[in-house]
């Protein structure tokens, strides 16, 4: 069973080690660390809106959100390799967008390396538009937005 709850602090550990394991697959690609591998996660859930997919008593997904006005941007969003093609993904795609409409919020808004193509292949074919590239932090970074509409 699939359940979206809240994340705790007492789940930072978990969020970390998932991370590291959907991410680290890219470090040959882009030279380095993916910029979530280096983020403190106890930080994050404290200052975040994190969500975490548990399947079967694990932590399966994650989702870092942050309200910024009238979007949200989604920080992260990351899936346990072991639960790869089950439709976690999407799922959490799903509730951010559930989230933005409670809230009335006018898009979505994220970011992807732009040597991450096959995430942001996923993202277009999702609805998501790409708005602009920059450099932020070392990382080339390319910048997509969603609109929202209506009531959930």
């Amino acid at each position: 069973m699939q359940v979206f709850r809240q994340a705790t602090p007492d789940d930072a550990p978990a969020i970390a080690r998932l991370v590291d394991e959907a991410y680290s697959p890219y470090i040959p690609r882009i030279g380095r660390k993916p910029a979530p591998m280096l983020d403190d996660y106890r930080q994050v859930v404290a200052e975040a809106d994190v969500f975490v997919c548990a399947r079967d008593g694990e932590v399966a997904g994650v989702l870092v959100l942050r309200l910024q006005g009238p979007v949200v941007l989604l920080e992260n969003i990351a899936v346990a390799p072991a639960f790869k093609g089950r439709g976690i993904g999407k799922a959490l795609l799903a509730f951010c967008e559930d989230y933005a409409r409670a809230r009335r919020l006018e898009a979505i808004e994220l970011y992807t390396n732009q040597l991450m193509t096959e995430n942001i292949a996923l993202y277009t074919k999702l609805g998501y538009r790409e708005t602009h590239r920059a450099t932020e932090d070392g990382f080339a970074r390319v910048f997509m937005r969603k609109g929202v509409v209506g009531p959930a």
